[in-house]
């Protein structure tokens, strides 16, 4: 195991230290979720954990926890969830989050709605001063109308490009069935409340990877003296 994963598998680990018996859990997705996914299922059937159920966030989550016989229900039959713990592609000192780098983030943020409380893990990459000024804000639109949504966007000052699946040929589809902009605006996002609310306004569009004001908690991992680490940062208003 390389250093990277390894710090990725500590990280997983400390967050399921936040887990408790008789839990609902939004289990989250990525390569971070999905190391914590199989250290959850490793404390349920060690008798750790007990009666825990999991909502997954993607189709990759679901199949991951059903490989693992960790016991799933479905979204529209929960009311509320005790915690959703996932990952993010960047976090700002606020705890604003962009997500959607695995085109998942329609779900993962229907989940997180429903979560008492929101766990990121994360690895030191992740942490930036200012969102969307190196990775793109995805945003999940209807196949007919990603033309008209891309030229409103660019109305924003924002740069969308349409994301192309890998070895396959075509544009990538969501488990919804839709299409991803990936957008750039020209000086980051600034006001990731109002940029969240303008975009998700536009006609065709689904919903788009600003996490505002959801994050409760965010785990980081980082490599010091080549010994992977994991620490809690302090949210800054």
């Amino acid at each position: 195991m390389d250093s990277q994963t390894q710090m990725k598998k500590i990280v997983a680990d400390a967050a399921i230290k936040e887990v408790e018996s008789e839990m609902i859990l939004g289990l989250g997705s990525g390569s971070t979720a999905a190391l914590m996914i199989k250290s959850l299922a490793d404390e349920i059937h060690s008798g750790k954990l007990k009666h825990i159920t999991g909502v997954a966030t993607s189709f990759q989550s679901e199949v991951l926890a059903l490989e693992l016989d960790i016991p799933l229900i479905d979204l529209a039959s929960v009311s509320r969830i005790d915690l959703a713990i996932d990952g993010a592609d960047e976090v700002d000192p606020a705890f604003q989050l962009i997500k959607g780098g695995g085109a998942c983030h329609v779900r993962e943020k229907l989940v997180a709605s429903k979560a008492e409380k929101l766990l990121i893990v994360v690895d030191e990459s992740k942490m930036v001063q200012n969102l969307n000024k190196t990775f793109p804000l995805p945003v999940e639109v209807l196949p007919n109308a990603w033309k008209q949504v891309k030229d409103m966007i660019s109305e924003m000052d924002g740069c969308s490009t349409l994301r192309m699946a890998q070895k396959k040929a075509g544009p990538v589809v969501t488990d919804q069935g839709n299409l991803i902009l990936d957008v750039l605006f020209n000086d980051g996002i600034k006001n990731p409340k109002d940029i969240e609310m303008s975009i998700n306004n536009i006609p065709g569009v689904l919903e788009n990877g600003l996490f505002v004001d959801i994050t409760d908690k965010v785990l980081v991992g980082k490599i010091e003296n080549k010994i992977p680490l994991v620490y809690s940062p302090t949210k800054v208003c």
